[in-house]
């Protein structure tokens, strides 16, 4: 996770003048406590954390420190903790009602587990937003994942937990790290159905995408009504993106963007936070895909025809010897098939959709062979109530939740 993906996310945003605005505000991250560690993590696994990042020669396999994914470093436990306290500033805007939305693209560090970091993330930042939340009293809270790696360390950490809905949309385990997340893995026996996995075929694009998460997300997310919603904002389903196989365009990754930004207006006041996660092509892919999440909760969402500013292409190709493109789109044929068309048997992905939703529709009181329409591509209408960033990003809010007399019980 190289640090120039924050700095060119940072950067780009800013000279498309996303940062500009009053309902803005850009906070600094704090480096975690070790009591707000220890909410999703044990203290044995802090000591390893804390010992490996003292001395970077020490392995430990055990925890995945020291591994090939997870190699040594000195101040590997700050470093990680800073990313961390990013999304527990986060969701405390949202509980104390600075903001109504935050981003921490530092954030989404999916694979980290209780005892064992993996895939490049020592702490679970997602995960202690979410057990914030839950702490200072809010019923319910939905997690989407739409990196392109199964988000298997947050759904670890909440799989026996029914107050927490996670859903994931990843490439399949049969192609992919870390080989798990299949239709069948629902959550732990006090909470079936509380965790979904939608496993997508190797090179499936934009429209076999949208179209899988269109035909399961809006609907689960609307009959559990959470309070808040969480995303992981991972960018590697890029066609340009190494480590993966799939075939996304910036154009899809801006519109699930959207369309999780329209999802929280409708089922929980706007209240949305969203973080980073993977994303191996930094130098022409990362910042585009951030900077659209960024200023799609800062309400200023960037037209995908936008040119990316020549100053910034400049320091790219100066700074990392890389070319840029010139616009902040693929300019993509963005369009998926309604679910209500029907279904067909043969396409892989289809069938992925229909493995998911037998599942666990049932468990939500949904039909898993009904279809409903899916929402046309969104054009950039604006969500109605003030927006904000914390990341590093947070945004002032005056607009008060109502009938809220205190603590963070926002519906029964």
């Amino acid at each position: 996770m190289h640090p120039s993906r924050l700095e060119l996310t940072m950067r780009l945003s800013q000279e498309l003048g996303v940062m500009r605005g009053a309902n803005l505000e850009v906070a600094p991250p704090t480096v975690a406590a070790d009591s707000e560690l220890l909410t999703v993590h044990s203290q044995d696994y802090l000591d390893q954390v804390r010992r490996v990042s003292q001395d970077p020669t020490i392995q430990a396999p055990d925890y995945g420190l020291g591994t090939e994914d997870d190699p040594a470093f000195a101040g590997m436990h700050e470093a990680s903790a800073r990313l961390f306290g990013g999304s527990l500033v986060a969701a405390e805007a949202i509980v104390q009602q600075k903001a109504v939305r935050a981003v921490n693209f530092a954030g989404g560090m999916h694979h980290a587990a209780r005892e064992k970091a993996s895939g490049f993330c020592i702490y679970n930042d997602a995960a202690a937003a979410i057990q914030y939340l839950l702490d200072q009293g809010v019923q319910r809270v939905c997690y989407i994942d739409v990196d392109a790696h199964h988000g298997d360390g947050t759904e670890s950490l909440f799989w026996d937990e029914e107050r927490v809905l996670t859903i994931s949309i990843h490439e399949s385990g049969m192609s992919l790290f870390p080989g798990t997340g299949f239709a069948n893995e629902i959550g732990g026996e006090r909470a079936r159905g509380s965790a979904v996995n939608l496993a997508l075929p190797a090179m499936t694009g934009d429209a076999g995408w949208m179209r899988a998460y269109h035909a399961v997300v809006p609907q689960l997310v609307k009959a559990f009504e959470p309070e808040v919603i969480v995303s992981q904002h991972g960018c590697d389903s890029h066609r340009d993106d190494d480590l993966t196989n799939l075939k996304l365009s910036v154009d899809a990754q801006r519109q699930v963007a959207l369309d999780i930004s329209q999802l929280a207006d409708e089922v929980c006041e706007g209240r949305w936070i969203a973080t980073g996660g993977g994303g191996y092509n930094v130098t022409a892919v990362v910042p585009r895909t951030w900077s659209h999440l960024i200023a799609i909760a800062a309400d200023k969402p960037v037209p995908l025809r936008t040119y990316v500013p020549e100053t910034f292409r400049r320091y790219v190709l100066e700074t990392y010897g890389k070319a840029m493109p010139y616009l902040m789109g693929d300019d993509a044929e963005l369009w998926w098939r309604n679910w209500e068309i029907g279904y067909d048997p043969a396409d892989p992905v289809d069938r992925s959709i229909i493995a998911t939703r037998k599942e666990v529709f049932p468990l939500y009181g949904l039909d898993p062979g009904s279809t409903s329409p899916a929402p046309a591509p969104a054009t950039g209408k604006t969500p109605y109530m003030p927006l904000g960033l914390c990341l590093w990003l947070l945004m002032n809010c005056s607009q008060r939740w109502p009938n809220r007399p205190g603590g963070a019980s926002w519906r029964n």
